[in-house]
């Protein structure tokens, strides 16, 4: 199959005028998730039915590749990354006060700031297909602002090719860890965040006493985006009630403060614990306070019923996590991959299986980020990736060399790398 052309000008097809110096990106020989050929057509960024007249041609011959949409990484953790750094021997760890300890060592063990940490990573996710991603960085006594201030630096070298909303993450708790609601304030007075975290209110981050006047993580988190008009988005790891309490929680002081469509919360391993009745009450509830989940695909036993969820109103997302950070030496901020991993915990077999991990790694994201879908028909941003292979299932499965991919109808990564 021949190679991809670099864009070339037509102008005996298609001319400049004076009065309209627009241009448009044609790539030819294309077959759009995996259907017959055709021509994709860009103008201004946008998806058209056909080059508009007294416009200017540039041709991106695509050789009769597979035409996929490009991803959304709806949680991922690019400050604490070890991407691109020596191997680092992690040691063992027990509960997440554990993990937050080695997360403190790590960051001084690597040479490397995190702000170019974290640009390697987030590049090589865009050159992998993601078009935008919800970063969280640890906002700690231990780190200040640090990690906000790297991910924001890569976020800048970044524009326009991937965007970037970013969370003020309490990894180390509001409750117990004092200073830290202090340094979630001034992220949010500074204009430097767009979504404000929180952590397991009832278990890792409780103090033991509810009526503890310092203990309610959730009405300190709740009220730093209502007076900053910022979006949360919560992890919480704790199973069973200890999950489900402060699940409801959330979704009560949503409705409450009427800030639908604006709150996520993260991993909510509880929810992948239930089933029947009790899974459909709950998605109920979800989405009738209008909050979504992001799943990661960590385990059979923790990924999120999203297709269930969805069909019950719940916006959905996919995520990287961190990326070989202390918590983990794997990850690879690849979203095909991950789509790959969610098929993998969910002994997808079916045609219809692996597109609905595909669909949860494209859409799925883009619904929770506020973002127009980019399903390739006039209109959607034309944002896509160029493949080898017949079909999307085979995609997912095969997980072939993103050969090109496309933002804005711009061409930004060829064979896995930013151009």
């Amino acid at each position: 199959m021949p190679s991809l052309s670099s864009p070339t000008s037509l102008s005996a097809t298609s001319a400049t005028s004076a009065a309209s110096p627009r241009t448009a990106t044609v790539f030819r020989r294309v077959r759009p998730l995996g259907g017959p050929v055709t021509d994709l057509v860009a103008v201004d960024g946008v998806l058209v039915d056909a080059v508009p007249d007294g416009t200017a041609v540039e041709v991106v011959d695509g050789g009769g590749r597979m035409a996929l949409p490009t991803l959304v990484d709806a949680h991922i953790h690019p400050d604490k990354t070890s991407w691109g750094e020596s191997w680092y021997s992690r040691r063992a760890a027990e509960g997440i006060a554990g993990f937050v300890a080695g997360d403190v060592e790590l960051s001084r063990a690597l040479p490397t700031p995190v702000g170019e940490r974290a640009y390697r990573l987030m590049a090589h996710a865009a050159a992998q297909g993601t078009r935008a991603m919800r970063a969280h960085a640890d906002v700690a006594p231990a780190f200040g602002l640090s990690g906000l201030a790297g991910i924001a630096e890569a976020r800048e070298r970044l524009r326009g090719i991937v965007d970037v909303e970013l969370v003020a993450f309490p990894q180390h708790g509001v409750v117990r860890e004092p200073g830290t609601l202090e340094l979630l304030a001034e992220a949010a007075e500074g204009g430097l965040i767009t979504h404000v975290g929180g952590i397991d209110p009832a278990g890792f981050d409780a103090t033991g006493d509810p009526k503890a006047a310092d203990g309610d993580q959730l009405g300190a988190v709740f009220g730093l985006a209502e007076r900053h008009g910022l979006g949360l988005d919560i992890h919480l790891h704790d199973r069973g009630e200890t999950g489900l309490v402060p699940l409801r929680d959330i979704a009560a002081r949503t409705k409450a403060l009427g800030l639908r469509g604006r709150v996520s919360v993260a991993h909510a391993f509880a929810v992948a614990q239930l089933s029947g009745r009790e899974l459909d009450e709950t998605a109920d509830l979800l989405a009738d306070a209008g909050v979504s989940l992001t799943t990661v695909a960590l385990s059979a036993v923790t990924i999120l019923p999203f297709r269930r969820l969805a069909e019950r109103g719940v916006r959905v997302g996919l995520g990287s996590d961190g990326v070989r950070d202390n918590w983990s030496p794997f990850g690879n901020a690849d979203m095909l991959h991950r789509a790959w991993l969610a098929g993998w915990a969910l002994d997808a077999r079916l045609d219809e299986d692996l597109e609905a991990c595909f669909e949860l790694a494209a859409h799925g994201g883009a619904e929770l980020l506020g973002l127009p879908r980019a399903d390739l028909r006039a209109g959607a941003p034309a944002d896509f990736m160029l493949v080898e292979g017949e079909c999307l299932p085979q995609a997912v499965v095969d997980l072939p060399r993103r050969e090109l991919v496309v933002r804005a109808g711009r061409v930004v990564a060829r064979d896995g790398a930013l151009v």
